[in-house]
Protein backbone atom coordinates (compact mmCIF):
# COMPACT_ATOMS: atom_id res chain seq x y z
CA UNK A 1 0.00 0.00 0.00
CA UNK A 2 0.64 3.39 -0.71
CA UNK A 3 -0.27 6.19 1.44
CA UNK A 4 -1.00 8.99 -1.35
CA UNK A 5 -2.42 11.58 1.35
CA UNK A 6 -3.09 12.36 4.70
CA UNK A 7 -4.38 15.58 5.92
CA UNK A 8 -3.95 15.04 9.28
CA UNK A 9 -0.61 15.84 8.46
CA UNK A 10 -1.28 19.23 6.37
CA UNK A 11 -2.24 22.85 7.78
CA UNK A 12 -6.07 23.19 6.97
CA UNK A 13 -5.39 26.42 4.35
CA UNK A 14 -3.42 23.77 2.07
CA UNK A 15 -5.96 20.85 2.51
CA UNK A 16 -8.26 21.25 -0.21
CA UNK A 17 -4.98 21.80 -2.82
CA UNK A 18 -3.39 18.85 -1.85
CA UNK A 19 -6.60 17.05 -1.95
CA UNK A 20 -7.21 18.12 -5.53
CA UNK A 21 -3.26 17.05 -6.45
CA UNK A 22 -3.58 13.82 -5.02
CA UNK A 23 -6.86 12.71 -6.64
CA UNK A 24 -5.77 13.65 -10.14
CA UNK A 25 -2.47 11.53 -9.64
CA UNK A 26 -4.88 8.77 -8.49
CA UNK A 27 -7.75 9.21 -10.52
CA UNK A 28 -8.50 11.10 -13.87
CA UNK A 29 -9.00 14.73 -14.00
CA UNK A 30 -12.17 16.08 -12.30
CA UNK A 31 -13.56 19.62 -10.87
CA UNK A 32 -13.16 19.10 -6.61
CA UNK A 33 -16.21 20.31 -4.78
CA UNK A 34 -15.87 20.48 -0.76
CA UNK A 35 -19.18 20.40 1.52
CA UNK A 36 -16.93 22.15 3.86
CA UNK A 37 -16.63 25.56 1.80
CA UNK A 38 -14.76 27.01 4.93
CA UNK A 39 -11.63 24.72 4.64
CA UNK A 40 -12.30 22.19 7.35
CA UNK A 41 -11.47 19.42 4.49
CA UNK A 42 -9.87 15.78 5.83
CA UNK A 43 -8.77 13.07 3.81
CA UNK A 44 -7.08 10.13 3.50
CA UNK A 45 -5.95 8.22 -0.08
CA UNK A 46 -4.44 5.04 -0.17
CA UNK A 47 -3.19 3.09 -3.40
CA UNK A 48 -2.29 -0.42 -4.30
CA UNK A 49 -0.62 -1.61 -7.55
CA UNK A 50 -1.71 -4.91 -8.96
CA UNK A 51 0.37 -5.33 -12.20
CA UNK A 52 -1.48 -3.58 -14.54
CA UNK A 53 -4.82 -2.48 -12.54
CA UNK A 54 -5.12 -0.90 -9.39
CA UNK A 55 -7.17 -0.10 -6.32
CA UNK A 56 -7.43 3.08 -5.04
CA UNK A 57 -9.15 4.12 -1.88
CA UNK A 58 -10.42 7.90 -0.40
CA UNK A 59 -11.82 8.41 2.82
CA UNK A 60 -13.28 11.53 4.36
CA UNK A 61 -15.24 14.48 4.51
CA UNK A 62 -17.80 15.62 1.99
CA UNK A 63 -16.92 15.99 -1.45
CA UNK A 64 -18.45 16.20 -5.56
CA UNK A 65 -16.86 15.26 -8.02
CA UNK A 66 -17.42 16.54 -11.65
CA UNK A 67 -15.44 15.50 -14.47
CA UNK A 68 -17.05 16.91 -17.59
CA UNK A 69 -16.58 16.94 -21.20
CA UNK A 70 -13.59 18.93 -21.29
CA UNK A 71 -11.92 17.06 -18.87
CA UNK A 72 -12.43 14.29 -20.97
CA UNK A 73 -11.06 16.20 -23.62
CA UNK A 74 -7.46 16.97 -21.47
CA UNK A 75 -7.46 13.68 -20.63
CA UNK A 76 -9.50 10.51 -21.56
CA UNK A 77 -7.32 6.96 -20.33
CA UNK A 78 -9.63 3.98 -21.65
CA UNK A 79 -10.10 2.84 -18.52
CA UNK A 80 -13.11 2.18 -15.91
CA UNK A 81 -13.58 2.02 -12.20
CA UNK A 82 -15.21 -0.79 -10.56
CA UNK A 83 -16.26 0.83 -7.04
CA UNK A 84 -17.05 -0.15 -3.63
CA UNK A 85 -19.17 2.26 -0.90
CA UNK A 86 -17.49 1.30 2.48
CA UNK A 87 -19.34 4.23 4.04
CA UNK A 88 -21.75 6.52 3.91
CA UNK A 89 -24.01 7.05 0.95
CA UNK A 90 -22.69 7.92 -2.70
CA UNK A 91 -25.20 10.23 -5.39
CA UNK A 92 -23.91 8.76 -8.57
CA UNK A 93 -25.06 10.21 -12.39
CA UNK A 94 -23.18 8.93 -15.35
CA UNK A 95 -25.03 9.11 -18.86
CA UNK A 96 -28.72 9.51 -17.62
CA UNK A 97 -27.55 6.45 -14.89
CA UNK A 98 -28.40 7.56 -11.52
CA UNK A 99 -28.14 5.78 -8.39
CA UNK A 100 -28.12 6.43 -5.23
CA UNK A 101 -25.07 3.85 -3.68
CA UNK A 102 -25.31 2.79 -0.39
CA UNK A 103 -22.74 1.08 2.13
CA UNK A 104 -21.69 -2.22 0.64
CA UNK A 105 -23.11 -1.60 -2.86
CA UNK A 106 -20.98 -1.52 -6.63
CA UNK A 107 -20.70 1.06 -8.90
CA UNK A 108 -19.74 1.07 -12.12
CA UNK A 109 -18.06 4.24 -13.35
CA UNK A 110 -16.67 4.51 -17.09
CA UNK A 111 -13.99 6.92 -17.09
CA UNK A 112 -13.62 7.70 -20.55
CA UNK A 113 -17.41 9.57 -20.25
CA UNK A 114 -18.17 12.86 -17.80
CA UNK A 115 -19.58 11.43 -14.53
CA UNK A 116 -20.69 13.19 -11.12
CA UNK A 117 -20.23 11.57 -7.99
CA UNK A 118 -20.69 12.91 -4.31
CA UNK A 119 -21.33 11.66 -0.92
CA UNK A 120 -22.15 14.13 2.46
CA UNK A 121 -20.56 13.89 5.72
CA UNK A 122 -17.77 11.14 6.81
CA UNK A 123 -17.93 8.88 3.63
CA UNK A 124 -15.33 6.33 2.15
CA UNK A 125 -14.70 4.29 -1.74
CA UNK A 126 -12.70 1.72 -2.96
CA UNK A 127 -12.14 1.77 -6.15
CA UNK A 128 -10.54 -1.29 -8.43
CA UNK A 129 -9.30 0.87 -11.60
CA UNK A 130 -8.74 -1.12 -15.06
CA UNK A 131 -7.95 -0.86 -18.43
CA UNK A 132 -10.51 -1.44 -21.79
CA UNK A 133 -7.70 -3.36 -22.95
CA UNK A 134 -6.92 -5.81 -20.33
CA UNK A 135 -10.84 -6.22 -19.64
CA UNK A 136 -11.35 -7.12 -23.04
CA UNK A 137 -15.13 -5.96 -23.17
CA UNK A 138 -16.35 -3.05 -25.81
CA UNK A 139 -17.26 0.40 -23.89
CA UNK A 140 -21.03 -0.65 -25.15
CA UNK A 141 -21.05 -4.03 -22.68
CA UNK A 142 -19.78 -1.90 -20.31
CA UNK A 143 -22.35 0.99 -20.34
CA UNK A 144 -25.25 -1.62 -20.92
CA UNK A 145 -23.95 -3.59 -17.79
CA UNK A 146 -23.67 -0.32 -15.49
CA UNK A 147 -27.43 0.04 -14.81
CA UNK A 148 -27.89 -4.01 -14.40
CA UNK A 149 -24.85 -4.79 -11.75
CA UNK A 150 -27.58 -6.40 -9.03
CA UNK A 151 -28.61 -8.81 -11.50
CA UNK A 152 -25.87 -10.57 -11.70
CA UNK A 153 -25.00 -13.55 -9.92
CA UNK A 154 -21.50 -12.52 -9.90
CA UNK A 155 -22.38 -9.28 -7.53
CA UNK A 156 -22.33 -10.48 -4.04
CA UNK A 157 -19.12 -12.99 -4.75
CA UNK A 158 -17.54 -9.48 -6.52
CA UNK A 159 -18.09 -7.19 -3.44
CA UNK A 160 -17.32 -9.38 -1.20
CA UNK A 161 -13.59 -9.80 -3.21
CA UNK A 162 -13.01 -5.84 -3.43
CA UNK A 163 -14.01 -5.14 -0.01
CA UNK A 164 -11.26 -7.67 0.62
CA UNK A 165 -8.73 -6.41 -1.28
CA UNK A 166 -6.60 -3.92 0.38
CA UNK A 167 -5.98 -6.46 3.13
CA UNK A 168 -4.76 -9.18 0.87
CA UNK A 169 -2.67 -6.86 -1.01
CA UNK A 170 -0.88 -5.75 1.94
CA UNK A 171 -0.47 -9.22 2.63
CA UNK A 172 1.42 -10.19 -0.73
CA UNK A 173 3.11 -7.14 -1.31
CA UNK A 174 5.82 -6.82 -2.56
CA UNK A 175 5.89 -11.12 -4.04
CA UNK A 176 4.83 -11.94 -7.34
CA UNK A 177 1.42 -13.19 -6.46
CA UNK A 178 0.51 -9.14 -6.16
CA UNK A 179 0.05 -8.81 -10.83
CA UNK A 180 -1.74 -12.40 -9.96
CA UNK A 181 -4.53 -11.27 -7.61
CA UNK A 182 -4.64 -8.18 -10.03
CA UNK A 183 -5.30 -10.35 -12.80
CA UNK A 184 -8.02 -12.83 -11.58
CA UNK A 185 -9.59 -9.36 -10.27
CA UNK A 186 -9.88 -8.51 -13.18
CA UNK A 187 -11.60 -11.84 -14.90
CA UNK A 188 -13.92 -11.33 -11.85
CA UNK A 189 -14.50 -8.44 -12.66
CA UNK A 190 -15.10 -9.17 -16.89
CA UNK A 191 -17.76 -12.05 -15.71
CA UNK A 192 -19.55 -9.52 -13.72
CA UNK A 193 -20.07 -7.05 -16.38
CA UNK A 194 -20.48 -9.54 -19.35
CA UNK A 195 -23.34 -11.23 -17.23
CA UNK A 196 -25.17 -7.98 -16.25
CA UNK A 197 -24.94 -6.53 -19.68
CA UNK A 198 -26.87 -9.14 -21.29
CA UNK A 199 -28.73 -12.08 -19.52
CA UNK A 200 -28.75 -14.53 -22.32
CA UNK A 201 -27.93 -18.05 -21.89
CA UNK A 202 -24.49 -17.89 -23.94
CA UNK A 203 -22.84 -15.82 -21.84
CA UNK A 204 -23.39 -17.76 -18.58
CA UNK A 205 -20.53 -20.36 -19.28
CA UNK A 206 -17.75 -17.87 -19.48
CA UNK A 207 -18.83 -16.21 -16.00
CA UNK A 208 -19.39 -20.03 -14.66
CA UNK A 209 -15.76 -21.16 -15.67
CA UNK A 210 -14.08 -17.97 -14.08
CA UNK A 211 -15.84 -19.17 -10.69
CA UNK A 212 -15.17 -22.34 -11.20
CA UNK A 213 -11.59 -22.13 -11.68
CA UNK A 214 -11.60 -19.64 -8.60
CA UNK A 215 -12.91 -22.75 -6.22
CA UNK A 216 -10.47 -25.19 -8.01
CA UNK A 217 -7.57 -23.42 -7.00
CA UNK A 218 -9.24 -22.49 -3.62
CA UNK A 219 -9.98 -26.22 -3.13
CA UNK A 220 -6.02 -27.70 -4.26
CA UNK A 221 -4.68 -24.76 -1.24
CA UNK A 222 -6.94 -26.30 1.09
CA UNK A 223 -7.13 -30.08 0.35
CA UNK A 224 -5.02 -31.15 3.36
CA UNK A 225 -7.86 -29.04 5.89
CA UNK A 226 -10.07 -31.51 7.36
CA UNK A 227 -12.84 -29.15 7.22
CA UNK A 228 -12.81 -28.86 3.90
CA UNK A 229 -16.34 -29.54 2.78
CA UNK A 230 -18.66 -28.79 -0.36
CA UNK A 231 -20.64 -26.40 1.99
CA UNK A 232 -17.77 -24.33 3.56
CA UNK A 233 -16.66 -24.50 -0.52
CA UNK A 234 -20.01 -22.45 -0.96
CA UNK A 235 -20.11 -20.36 1.74
CA UNK A 236 -16.30 -19.08 0.76
CA UNK A 237 -17.70 -18.16 -2.79
CA UNK A 238 -20.90 -16.35 -1.30
CA UNK A 239 -22.65 -19.15 -3.86
CA UNK A 240 -25.45 -22.12 -3.10
CA UNK A 241 -24.44 -25.61 -2.24
CA UNK A 242 -27.27 -26.50 -5.04
CA UNK A 243 -24.87 -24.07 -7.47
CA UNK A 244 -21.51 -25.58 -6.53
CA UNK A 245 -22.92 -29.16 -7.45
CA UNK A 246 -24.72 -27.32 -10.71
CA UNK A 247 -21.43 -25.66 -11.51
CA UNK A 248 -19.53 -29.05 -11.44
CA UNK A 249 -22.19 -31.02 -13.32
CA UNK A 250 -21.62 -28.37 -16.01
CA UNK A 251 -17.92 -29.87 -16.59
CA UNK A 252 -19.32 -33.82 -15.94
CA UNK A 253 -17.85 -33.58 -12.88
CA UNK A 254 -19.22 -34.57 -8.99
CA UNK A 255 -17.86 -32.26 -6.45
CA UNK A 256 -17.11 -35.05 -4.05
CA UNK A 257 -15.35 -37.18 -6.63
CA UNK A 258 -13.19 -34.56 -7.75
CA UNK A 259 -12.38 -33.81 -4.34
CA UNK A 260 -10.96 -37.38 -3.48
CA UNK A 261 -9.36 -37.46 -6.97
CA UNK A 262 -7.29 -34.86 -6.03
CA UNK A 263 -6.44 -35.40 -2.55
CA UNK A 264 -5.57 -39.24 -3.93
CA UNK A 265 -3.10 -37.22 -6.04
CA UNK A 266 -1.78 -35.46 -3.10
CA UNK A 267 -1.60 -38.39 -1.14
CA UNK A 268 0.56 -40.37 -4.21
CA UNK A 269 3.12 -37.09 -4.24
CA UNK A 270 3.37 -37.48 -0.23
CA UNK A 271 3.74 -41.07 -0.63
CA UNK A 272 6.98 -40.53 -2.82
CA UNK A 273 8.47 -37.47 -1.44
CA UNK A 274 7.96 -39.07 2.48
CA UNK A 275 9.06 -42.78 2.09
CA UNK A 276 9.76 -42.79 5.61
CA UNK A 277 6.13 -41.59 7.18
CA UNK A 278 3.14 -44.32 7.77
CA UNK A 279 0.81 -44.64 4.98
CA UNK A 280 -2.02 -44.07 7.42
CA UNK A 281 -0.52 -41.01 8.55
CA UNK A 282 -0.22 -39.76 4.93
CA UNK A 283 -3.72 -41.17 4.26
CA UNK A 284 -4.86 -38.71 7.65
CA UNK A 285 -3.05 -35.84 6.14
CA UNK A 286 -5.30 -35.61 3.14
CA UNK A 287 -8.68 -35.94 4.86
CA UNK A 288 -8.79 -39.85 4.37
CA UNK A 289 -9.35 -40.51 8.12
CA UNK A 290 -10.32 -44.33 7.45
CA UNK A 291 -6.84 -46.15 5.78
CA UNK A 292 -8.54 -49.06 4.49
CA UNK A 293 -11.05 -46.32 2.60
CA UNK A 294 -7.81 -44.49 1.64
CA UNK A 295 -6.27 -47.78 0.44
CA UNK A 296 -9.70 -48.94 -1.60
CA UNK A 297 -9.76 -45.59 -3.10
CA UNK A 298 -6.24 -45.60 -4.12
CA UNK A 299 -6.21 -49.29 -5.63
CA UNK A 300 -9.14 -48.35 -7.88
CA UNK A 301 -7.39 -45.18 -9.12
CA UNK A 302 -3.82 -46.46 -9.62
CA UNK A 303 -4.44 -49.91 -10.15
CA UNK A 304 -2.21 -50.86 -7.02
CA UNK A 305 -1.85 -50.60 -3.25
CA UNK A 306 -0.20 -47.37 -1.85
CA UNK A 307 2.67 -49.54 -0.43
CA UNK A 308 2.83 -51.58 -3.99
CA UNK A 309 3.60 -47.99 -5.63
CA UNK A 310 5.79 -46.73 -3.15
CA UNK A 311 7.89 -49.87 -3.49
CA UNK A 312 8.04 -49.12 -7.15
CA UNK A 313 9.49 -45.82 -6.86
CA UNK A 314 13.03 -45.36 -7.99
CA UNK A 315 13.58 -43.58 -4.22
CA UNK A 316 11.12 -45.78 -2.35
CA UNK A 317 12.21 -47.80 0.60
CA UNK A 318 14.12 -51.21 -0.48
CA UNK A 319 11.88 -54.30 -0.65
Amino acid sequence: MALILDTADLPPHDRAEAFYSAMMSASVPARVEHEDRSGAVHARMDFWQLGVPDLFRNEGSGIRLVRTTKHVRIGAPERLALAVQVTGVGAFDQAGHQQRVHTGELMLVDLTSPYEFAWSGHGASLAFQIDYNELGLSVETVRAAAARLPSSPMYELVLHHLSALPRVSDALHPTRSAPMLGAATSQLVRALLTSAADDDSHHRPAMADVLLSRITWYVRQHLADPHLTPARVASEHFISLRYLYKLFAGHDLSFEQWLITERLEAARRHLASAPDLPIAAIAAHWGFADPSHFTRRFRQAYGVLPSEWRRSRPDGPPT
